[in-house]
């Protein structure tokens, strides 16, 4: 049996999940990872807007150690040193300084450094505008092992135009255990819960907010934070601000059906799923989805999520699919994230990846010990 690993994240967020899915994927991920018998670290910057909506204090599968700045960073190098690989997440706070002195702590003492990308083709698409925010070129090729929430051609890519040493797919996952079927009074007839961002918003108002003014005697829901003030919610349609995840459950369940809405960057890219995928689906409520490439790698479209284009055929679904076709198609979807999706599954192939990592610095190592010795 393969010895336990020690390893260290320098990650968005574990503490809050408001406002990001980071801290969602990093809790399951890490919960399953451990469970595993692996010993974890996440160091995340301590920032007031994360620190006003904290919601996970004390997580009890990792140590969580909260830092002021690089300087208080640089404290913890020890523990960088110390770990079989450290892992740094995207959309870290100053992640390039960041990045480059975990690259150095882990190639320091033999170690292997990883990149997890949570936001793929966001970054991708910033390293074409020339936008290094967290990642460079360099960095990319520095790193042992990259990690993305996007999987087809966009690893292919990562390594061939980016110099990626080895790119492999990590799409988020969900944790069964806080994800169940939940009884709950059916509230809505279609929910959205997702942070606002400016590129989903069209999708959004075509698949939800044009269908409720179309449909009165519906109801719907959109939750999250930071929606603009003047958008124009129909009256049917109720808004929460935050969700807390340990409240997801309740909220799908009050639900006969859940939209995902996709970022534009991700369905250029496609096999971007979302986390709000696997949630819904392991809490038992049906799909339906915007049409990207890769979707049925993940589940399949009429028999295990809907697709819809537009606002007719949303409210052909909620006006015309019956009782027995919604709970066939959720109980479908259900099985199939348990069985692919699930946190154990995610973090099995974490440790694959980061064992696949360490033998393959071993082997660079020893071939370049070879070529020094038999130089002349």
């Amino acid at each position: 049996m393969s010895r336990p690993l020690d390893l260290v994240v320098l990650g968005l967020s574990l503490s809050s999940s408001w406002g990001n899915g980071h801290a969602t994927t990093y809790r399951a991920l890490l919960r399953a990872f451990a469970a595993r018998g692996h010993r974890i670290t996440f160091l995340e910057r301590d920032v007031p807007w994360y620190a006003a909506h904290r919601d996970l204090a004390e997580p009890g599968y990792c140590d969580l150690v909260l830092y002021r700045d690089l300087a208080a960073l640089v404290e913890l190098m020890p523990r960088l040193r110390a770990a079989d690989a450290v892992m740094v997440g995207s959309y870290v706070p100053e992640g390039l300084a960041v990045g480059e002195m975990a690259i150095r702590a882990a190639h320091g003492a033999g170690r292997i450094a990883a990149f997890y990308d949570i936001d793929t083709p966001v970054t991708l698409a910033k390293l074409a505008r020339g936008d290094h925010e967290y990642l460079t070129p360099a960095l990319i090729r520095s790193y042992d092992l990259y990690l993305s929430f996007t999987g087809g051609p966009t690893l292919e890519r990562l390594e061939r135009e980016h110099g990626a040493p080895m790119a492999r797919a990590l799409y988020c996952s969900v944790d069964p255990e806080h994800y169940a079927p939940k009884a709950s009074p059916r509230r809505y007839d279609l929910s959205y819960l997702g942070t606002y961002s400016p590129d989903r918003q069209p999708t959004l108002e075509r698949l939800l907010i044009e269908p409720a003014r179309r449909a009165p005697h519906r109801r719907f829901a959109v939750a999250g934070p930071q929606y603009p003030d003047d958008i124009a919610w129909p009256e049917n349609v109720a808004r929460l601000d935050h969700v807390a995840p340990a409240d997801h459950p309740a909220f799908y369940g009050a639900s006969r059906y859940t939209l995902n809405v996709t970022r534009a960057d991700m369905i250029a890219a496609g096999y971007s799923p979302s986390v709000r995928l696997f949630e819904a689906a392991a809490c038992g409520t049906p799909l339906i989805s915007d049409a990207w490439d890769g979707l049925d790698t993940v589940l399949t479209p009429g028999r295990e999520i809907l697709v819809a284009d537009g606002s007719d055929a949303v409210l052909g679904i909620l006006e015309r699919q019956d009782e027995a076709a919604r709970t066939v198609l959720a109980e479908a979807a259900r099985a199939r994230v348990l069985a692919r999706h699930s946190a154990a599954c995610r973090a099995a192939e974490l440790e694959a990846a980061l064992r696949d990592a360490i033998a393959n610095r071993v082997v660079l190592h020893e071939a370049g010990a070879g070529e020094r010795r038999a130089a002349p």
